[in-house]
């Protein structure tokens, strides 16, 4: 890629030295006003000086914990350590793979700083152009309805691991964009009224209230055709994390969703011979190795002998059911390939159970598109003989 040299640049020239940090002992109250008023990308946990974890809003978001509860009890120690001497493709895949916005750099055992995705993405900006928004965007997208309640809002961010919903009124047209920021921010507002005795009880009624009292509304867009660079502009302009991405000719058509970490993601590929595969909460993998994946996913597309892989994203997600012991995975497997972009996805006991079931869709998708394609190529060949006639 035309960045390479720039991703080979150091961590440490782009990231600081400044952050916010807090107790383990911490109230969780002080914890999410933080985040209110300083809207970090994550906060630093510490016990006695030493470097804990850290601590995110999507986890604050996620959580029922009480206000008077420690930062212990919800700090994430499983965000990957970076060394100060780490390349910013590294780095970045360390980012998408750990689920995270925010971790930790280290020298010689000792807490240096932290780097975000935005730190990154600033890095790298001038060379985005290279890359077009068709080329990274997510294209299944989960949307909700004007009237849709909150509850559901918070259990669709969950489920899917995602940060962020665009909103379409009854007849499937933009309107709006919900974020876990957003909820966060009006759950605070809602609490300090309470507090107040403005509204008291509120909190019984909360997720009953339509996601129309708090999505952001009118929505910044992006088209398919246009840079990457313009689109991160963008999200850095307004101070988003994501953009709908629409049709040229249509800007309340919702396509897809491009998101920091999709351009994060973009980051890592590379012009190896082998297919890059990028794996998201690796920590799931248990007796999955990244070389079992990639030569099944590979098998797979062979299957499609035009198809030339040039990235595959495999996501695990753990959701709170169990069954002896083993939690229940969702895992979806998606290819950027020549012939655009195919996925498939499933639900399995353990996240080898679950690859299997996605990869048995993925390859039903891949033949289904080989069948589309060579129906149309027989359909051409119809025509030509037509005319010829």
């Amino acid at each position: 890629m035309v960045y390479n040299g720039i991703l080979e640049m150091n961590i440490a020239d782009i990231a600081t030295k400044s952050y916010i940090e807090v107790d383990v002992d911490e109230r969780l109250g002080k914890v999410r006003s933080l985040f209110e008023r300083e809207n970090p990308k994550g906060i630093i946990v510490t016990d006695d000086g030493e470097y804990t974890g850290i601590i995110t809003e999507r986890q604050l978001l996620q959580s029922h914990i009480k206000d008077d509860a420690k930062a212990r009890v919800l700090v994430r120690n499983n965000v990957p350590r970076i060394g100060r001497d780490s390349g910013i493709r590294e780095v970045a895949r360390m980012l998408v793979e750990g689920g995270t916005k925010v971790a930790p750099i280290f020298e010689d055992d000792e807490l240096w700083g932290i780097v975000t995705e935005d730190d990154i993405l600033e890095a790298v900006l001038d060379n985005l152009d290279v890359l077009t928004v068709e080329q990274i965007y997510t294209d299944e997208v989960i949307m909700l309805r004007e009237d849709d309640r909150l509850g559901k809002v918070i259990n669709y961010l969950r489920e899917n691991d995602i940060s962020r919903l665009p909103v379409v009124n009854e007849n499937g047209r933009l309107t709006g964009m919900v974020t876990t920021h957003d909820i966060a921010d009006f759950a605070v507002r809602t609490m300090e009224r309470q507090q107040k005795g403005d509204r008291s009880g509120d909190s019984d009624r909360m997720l009953d209230l339509p996601v129309y009292d708090m999505m952001n509304s009118p929505v910044e867009t992006i088209t398919d055709g246009e840079s990457v660079r313009v689109a991160v502009e963008k999200m850095f302009e307004h101070d988003y994390a994501g953009l709908v991405v629409t049709p040229e000719d249509d800007d309340t058509t919702v396509t897809g969703v491009l998101t920091k970490t999709d351009v994060l993601r973009a980051l890592t590929y590379t012009e190896e011979e082998n297919m890059d595969v990028q794996i998201t909460n690796i920590d799931l993998l248990e007796t999955l190795t990244r070389r079992s994946i990639q030569e099944a996913i590979t098998e797979v597309a062979d299957k499609y002998q035009d198809m030339q892989v040039h990235h595959a994203h495999v996501r695990f997600h753990e959701h709170k059911e169990k069954l002896r012991g083993t939690p229940l995975i969702h895992c979806q497997i998606r290819l950027r390939t020549n012939r655009g972009q195919v996925a498939g996805s499933g639900e399995g006991y353990g996240s080898e159970t679950a690859f299997r079931v996605a990869l048995d869709k993925l390859e039903r998708n891949v033949l289904e598109m080989k069948g589309i394609r060579a129906d149309a190529e027989y359909e051409g060949q119809l025509l030509r003989k037509l005319n010829e006639l």
